[in-house]
């Protein structure tokens, strides 16, 4: 008896000593803890109806690919916007708008040729185009010139973004490269800039987009939510914590609107029936799209506190790759993806699916706060 007892005890010390190597070698120790905590709302979540589900991608979308190829640059791109246009036409959403897409461009891959045809798709309504940036080592004032620099040739050649009808800023959205948003990494590569959402505060940026990073230690606690984050001073990844969006309470001055992606684990599609899956709405060659991932994507989606019906989704991509382009046109990727939206969301009693682009989804936000904040108001009038 004491021996089986001392198997028992050995065989849980090492089951214990294997998942703490796990969730340590996925960087799982940043947010398994929020993860567990949301279960119950999760679990709300999942059965709530009536539901109107917002879908979106936010596309880090770099045909030169880190490069100076030119040429590559604008075959995929040629690719891109043929594939596109033919694949979208037979999908609607619920009130029959095709898929929105927005193309998150790098600032520092800008060639004017390539970002052409882009704009062109967006203006015939398929999609906008947005800020992207990946910089490393760099400084406050550096990171201020290049923002401003680049949201200026976005909307003066492009018509892309839009101005504040205030102050004349152009506003934007933003993704940041290499996941460090806010010098995140804790060794400070691929950004540089502690401090760096006060900059992107000042040069337009009201909406981050680029969580979740997992599996990257680049990864905040808070996941699955939509909130207000705010730089602070001779500090990094002051996105780890921030303020829920709620209804009757709005954006503040400096603080960025945070939309985060779908965060989780697939435990239905586990790697040899055992290790779950890190489901974090990414779409790629390696990631592509399933029923079952479709229905977590729908538990997982973060709503406006006092808003629960509202399902915010975002999803993200490379997709501009070549490895992408085969997946999402050659192999029906995207056709496949929006199939399976339209099934669980559209098609579903109580359930309305709406495809949105970047700023369209942070102005339903916004309408959520503000408009109903004004109907409690004038109710208790």
């Amino acid at each position: 008896m004491t021996l089986v007892r001392v198997a028992l005890l050995a065989t849980l010390v090492g089951g214990l000593f294997a998942a703490a190597w796990l969730i340590r070698s996925r960087n799982m120790h940043y947010w398994l803890s929020d993860y567990i905590r949301s279960r119950a709302a999760r679990t709300r979540r999942a059965r709530s109806r009536p539901r109107r589900v917002y879908a979106r991608i936010a596309d880090h979308h770099e045909p030169l690919g880190g490069t100076t190829d030119l040429e590559a640059a604008l075959r995929r791109t040629r690719k891109w916007c043929a594939g596109y246009e033919r694949a979208s036409a037979g999908h609607a959403d619920s009130e029959g708008r095709p898929p929105q897409h927005t193309y998150f461009y790098p600032a520092e891959e800008y060639a004017p040729e390539v970002v052409d045809p882009l704009a062109d798709l967006c203006r015939r309504g398929l999609g906008e185009l947005e800020v992207h940036l990946h910089h490393d080592n760099d400084d406050a004032e550096n990171l201020r010139r290049t923002l401003d620099r680049f949201t200026g040739i976005l909307h003066e050649r492009h018509g892309a973004l839009r101005r504040d009808t205030e102050t004349g800023r152009l506003l934007y959205c933003f993704v940041h490269g290499n996941w460090a948003l806010d010098n995140s990494r804790p060794d400070g590569r691929w950004c540089g800039v502690d401090d760096e959402l006060s900059v992107l505060s000042e040069t337009g940026c009201r909406v981050d987009m680029t969580m979740p990073s997992a599996p990257s230690n680049t990864q905040v606690r808070k996941i699955n939510s939509i909130y207000f984050a705010r730089g602070r001073a001779g500090c990094r990844k002051s996105h780890d914590q921030g303020r829920d969006v709620r209804v009757g309470d709005w954006a503040r001055e400096g603080e960025i609107l945070m939309i985060q992606g779908p965060l989780g684990l697939n435990w239905r599609e586990a790697k040899w029936r055992v290790l779950p899956r890190i489901e974090t709405g990414e779409i790629s060659f390696d990631a592509r799209p399933s029923r079952e991932r479709v229905r977590l994507w729908g538990v997982l989606a973060p709503t406006v506190i006092g808003a629960p019906n509202d399902n915010f989704l975002k999803l993200h991509m490379h997709g501009a790759t070549d490895r992408s382009l085969a997946m999402l046109f050659d192999e029906g990727g995207f056709d496949q993806l929006w199939t399976l939206l339209e099934e669980e969301f559209r098609d579903r009693p109580g359930t309305t699916l709406h495809y949105d682009a970047a700023w369209e989804m942070a102005e339903q936000v916004r309408r959520l706060a503000c408009e109903r904040a004004a109907a409690s108001s004038g109710e208790t009038a």
